[in-house]
């Protein structure tokens, strides 16, 4: 489901999350930087990235490792603003190229952001995914790229009043205020209801898009301990896409879970269809099998 609404709940998923810790150090090697291609590196960007991607909202929110080339996307397309956004990203540092995070709520004082690599005192080169306030009028703060969302987008800044697509509210808001919208994306129906044809499938003949990989099967109709303990790694690698959690049964949810982990190690066509592959199962094991 594409929107504001689900690109701040994709981000709050993540806060905790920390990066990898070796030889006495926090390494930078993370998820968001293994998935866009520059592991290691600073990740504050990929992170933004990366929840853009996950929550269907990649296409009015730019990709960028670099935080100037956010900023200049959003310049070029008129969706730039010094006032805060509900679901806009914020940028900080001269130019906007010192950090960059996920804007979730304003007051007159205050900016709520869920950032990438920061840590507890508000680093631009941190450890981790931290729920952050910071002041609202700090001359670090250098401004905002508001994405076009399709339920319109909840704003402080007063020359945006009146253009489509724009709710104002110029001292606070927050995710509470984000307006329905009658072009946004369904929801997604409940995990309950999607298990439903694939039950059904299993009183027929099996699903052709099955497979079978040492006597276990995978893919729609499957069910056992393995499809569980299959969705419990996929969780652990950062490609989940459960709203109730990994189960038994094999689900639409599983399906976009493997997909993710798979476009995630590079597999593109085919070989990233959701249904997992001998040598894809054996890499997700060794890698986040316990």
């Amino acid at each position: 489901m594409a929107g504001a609404r689900e690109f701040i709940s994709v981000a709050r998923e993540e806060i905790g999350y920390q990066e990898g810790f070796s030889d006495g150090h926090w390494d930078n090697d993370n998820k968001f930087g293994r998935w866009y291609g520059m592991n290691e590196e600073a990740w504050c960007g990929m992170f933004v990235s990366w929840v853009a991607d996950r929550s269907g909202n990649g296409d009015i929110v730019p990709r960028y490792a670099w935080c100037p080339a956010g900023v200049e996307w959003f310049q070029e397309r008129g969706r730039w603003s010094e006032y805060p956004a509900v679901g806009s990203v914020v940028f900080f540092g001269p130019g906007g190229g010192n950090h960059t995070g996920i804007c979730i709520g304003y007051t007159d004082d205050e900016i709520t952001t869920i950032e990438g690599n920061t840590n507890d005192s508000g680093s631009a080169e941190g450890d981790g995914v931290y729920l952050k306030t910071r002041p609202r009028k700090s001359s670090y703060v250098y401004g905002y790229g508001v994405p076009e969302f399709p339920e319109g987008a909840v704003v402080a800044d007063p020359d945006w009043k009146g253009r489509p697509g724009v709710v104002h509210f110029g001292e606070q808001a927050d995710e509470s205020d984000i307006p329905a919208g009658r072009d946004a994306t369904p929801a997604p129906a409940p995990q309950e209801e999607k298990r439903t044809a694939d039950e059904t499938a299993t009183d027929s003949d099996p699903d052709p898009r099955q497979v079978v990989i040492d006597g276990l099967a995978y893919g729609p109709g499957s069910s056992g301990e393995h499809i569980t303990r299959l969705g419990e790694m996929l969780v652990r690698a950062g490609c989940g896409a459960y709203r109730v959690g990994p189960g038994p049964e094999w689900t639409e949810a599983d399906t976009e879970s493997v997909r993710r982990y798979q476009r995630m190690i590079g597999d593109t066509g085919a070989d990233a269809d959701g249904i997992p592959g001998p040598r894809q199962l054996a890499r997700l094991t060794e890698e986040y099998g316990r």
